[in-house]
């Protein structure tokens, strides 16, 4: 990366910030204090737990849009098998082992359980579970549970990102691994600018947003200097 055209999107977004204070990316702050909060890989009601722990009051739309129903393949797939989906979350969330390796675990367990739900559901019009190989909804588990080492992945934004910033790897495939490790540094470059912080931290509800450290900043900075899609 270039670090002139880093400062230099630094400080746009530092000064979009300011002259957009109607900018909201802060529901998704609030789902992610809201699955910090219920998040219980020993509950025994597995299902209702992880049913509490994606919830917001503005929108679902981060696991629930048109032909994209991640949650419920997921309470499907709980009712199926809750033990082996707990497997499967305790691996994902294993912080000593290797990220790229979790999720492709993670996306492989879940095309095994959207085949035995095909068997016993044989009129089942159901063919995907959406935790697929775009890793939005596995991302998102991790930036939940871990706030400030994951962030929700997103391919597009990434590549164009590492356009306007001058790299000379700009990714041409997805690298989850690698996208995580980019975003943590940028989110370092964030901080040391106290006023970006400072912006989000007056925007912040308290006991609606999450409150703590997390990489959601850096995903919003994503979002805003690239022009990409905001939900």
């Amino acid at each position: 990366m270039n670090l002139q055209l880093l400062n230099d999107a630094v400080q746009q977004y530092k000064i979009y910030l300011k002259t957009h204070p109607q900018h909201d990316p802060y529901w998704t702050w609030e789902s992610q204090r809201i699955f910090q909060e219920n998040w219980d890989m020993e509950a025994t009601d597995f299902r209702s737990m992880y049913d509490r722990s994606l919830q917001n009051s503005h929108s679902r739309r981060l696991w629930k849009r048109e032909n994209y129903e991640p949650k419920e393949m997921m309470l499907r797939f709980i009712e199926l098998n809750r033990e082996f989906v707990r497997q499967i979350f305790q691996d994902l969330f294993n912080e000593n082992k290797e990220v790229d390796g979790r999720i492709g675990r993670f996306v492989f367990h879940c095309d095994e359980l959207l085949l035995a739900w095909q068997e016993a559901h044989p009129r089942s019009k159901e063919n995907t579970h959406f935790h697929d190989e775009t890793y939005e909804m596995v991302s998102l588990y991790l930036a939940f549970r871990y706030p400030a080492q994951y962030l929700p992945y997103d391919f597009e934004g990434f590549r164009r990102l590492m356009e306007l910033l001058g790299s000379r790897d700009v990714p041409t495939v997805n690298d989850v691994g690698r996208y995580f490790k980019v975003m943590r540094t940028l989110f370092g470059f964030l901080k040391k600018d106290a006023k970006i912080l400072a912006l989000h931290s007056e925007r912040i509800e308290p006991r609606r947003h999450f409150e703590g450290e997390t990489l959601l900043v850096a995903e919003d900075f994503l979002r805003v200097v690239t022009g990409g899609k905001e939900f």
